[in-house]
């Protein structure tokens, strides 16, 4: 990471400062943006108390989130070969249906 730039970042109030590879600036800032907001979230609902806490539990539900993701889309990709294959079936029984009402 030689051409890594260190870019300031804020978490619930408290200011890092992390190494960047040039030309993603703005998605780590996104990131932070978006990690701030949920670590808020789950400190304001109250039931979890001190940042280390809020981070593990935050972090536990961002990797909840996206396995179930994975999961998703790995069943996606399961499925829609054959629905897709399916649907060039229908299709092509249309066209040459409306193929032989035109001769």
């Amino acid at each position: 990471m030689t051409d890594a730039q260190p870019i300031n970042i804020s978490i619930l109030d408290k200011d890092y400062k992390v190494a960047c590879p040039a030309g993603e600036q703005s998605a780590l800032l996104e990131s932070a943006k978006f990690l701030d907001g949920k670590m808020r979230e789950m400190r304001d609902s109250g039931t979890i108390m001190g940042a280390e806490r809020i981070a593990v539990i935050t972090a536990l539900n961002m990797a909840n989130d996206l396995l179930k993701t994975g999961s998703v889309d790995k069943e996606l990709r399961q499925e829609l070969p054959p629905r897709l294959k399916d649907l060039e079936n229908k299709i092509s029984r249309v066209l040459e249906q409306s193929r032989q009402l035109e001769i």
